[in-house]
């Protein structure tokens, strides 16, 4: 039987190893791709820490990776839409039986040299655009588009603010900017991370550790507040300061995962206002993603200053490393078998 190299998590002892493993085989309905990038996510650093656990996982092992792109290796029975070859995205999960199970957290993902996915969980990437962009949509990029444009349903002009500018918050204000937000406002104790949101087309970028913050914002929105606010960061006090600035029938995203109990500090006023708190996760991908892609293909979004580095699959603990200790201040890493 064929093998392939895999990064492999034990999850009762949080072991991150490079294994070699058999290839995977495409069953009815499957199809394997030969994995040409694969993003690292925060996501699979708190894996890693224990912040995360899967909730679905059978064993206690699993291949990580849910950010992949790659090329079509092999069709199994019935399916005829693929064929060998062909340059595609993998979404970050597949819906089972009603469940929406999450691409190397759940199962098996693409830090490997080949993935298995069901025949309807990935889209045709276009040639213009390179793996590595294409392997960072299905989470950094389509994560915050479906926060914006779905759960935050942001519209033209409204103020909007975006705590935490990491790989998903530097990516939620060029896609606020896109759809019209104004003012965009980012919010980050870095100040990499503010010059970076700036670059990435926010109004004003603010430290979260400023005492004129609430000013500063009510300045910037005539002293309206702030229509839609986006936690990227997981953080409890990120969350109480966001509430504290929302506008009347303001609402919050949550989009940072977090195990950390959520509090509102004065519950009179957020009810009086109408203000509302709203969880997020993912996004609708048979949709979000041929969108995005189709935006970027006609120029309209371009994500190639978000690729940070590239590393061999044999460096993934490097990778991880870089990403927790924030090395270099990275957007995304992507590993190539």
């Amino acid at each position: 039987m064929a093998r392939m190299l895999a990064a492999r998590l034990h999850v009762p002892s949080r072991t991150l190893r490079l294994e070699e493993v058999p290839r995977p085989q495409p069953g009815p309905g499957e199809v394997l791709v030969k994995v040409e990038a694969a993003g690292v996510c925060l996501s699979d650093v708190h894996l890693i820490d224990g912040t995360l656990t899967p909730l679905f996982l059978r064993g206690d092992t699993v291949t990580l990776g849910h950010e992949v792109s790659g090329t079509i290796a092999e069709a199994g029975e019935g399916v005829t839409a693929w064929t060998p070859g062909q340059r595609v995205v993998l979404y970050a999960g597949e819906v089972r039986d009603g469940v929406t199970y999450t691409r190397g957290v759940d199962y098996d993902g693409g830090w490997a040299e080949y993935a298995l996915s069901a025949a309807d969980a990935l889209t045709l990437l276009p040639d213009a655009i390179p793996f590595d962009q294409g392997a960072i949509i299905p989470d950094a990029v389509s994560t915050p588009w479906g926060a914006i444009t779905e759960t935050g349903a942001v519209r033209p002009a409204e103020a909007v603010g975006v705590w935490g500018a990491g790989g998903l918050g530097v990516h939620a204000v060029r896609l606020l900017r896109a759809v019209g937000a104004c003012p965009v406002i980012a919010v980050d104790p870095n100040p990499v991370a503010r010059a970076r949101a700036l670059a990435a087309g926010a109004d004003l970028a603010l430290d979260s550790a400023d005492p004129g913050l609430r000013e500063a914002v009510g300045k910037a929105t005539s002293g309206a507040g702030i229509a839609a606010a986006f936690d990227f960061a997981g953080v409890p006090a990120v969350r109480e300061q966001a509430v504290s600035v929302l506008a009347p029938k303001g609402r919050l995203v949550l989009a940072g995962l977090t195990d950390k109990p959520l509090t509102v500090a004065d519950g009179t006023r957020f009810s009086y206002l109408q203000q509302r708190i709203l969880g997020h996760y993912g996004s609708d991908m048979p949709v979000a993603l041929p969108q995005l892609l189709r935006l970027i293909e006609g120029g309209r979004l371009d994500f190639s200053e978000s690729i940070s580095g590239v590393l061999p699959l044999a460096e993934a603990a490097e990778a991880v490393a870089r990403l927790e200790t924030k090395e270099g201040d990275p957007i995304r890493l992507i590993l190539r078998p």
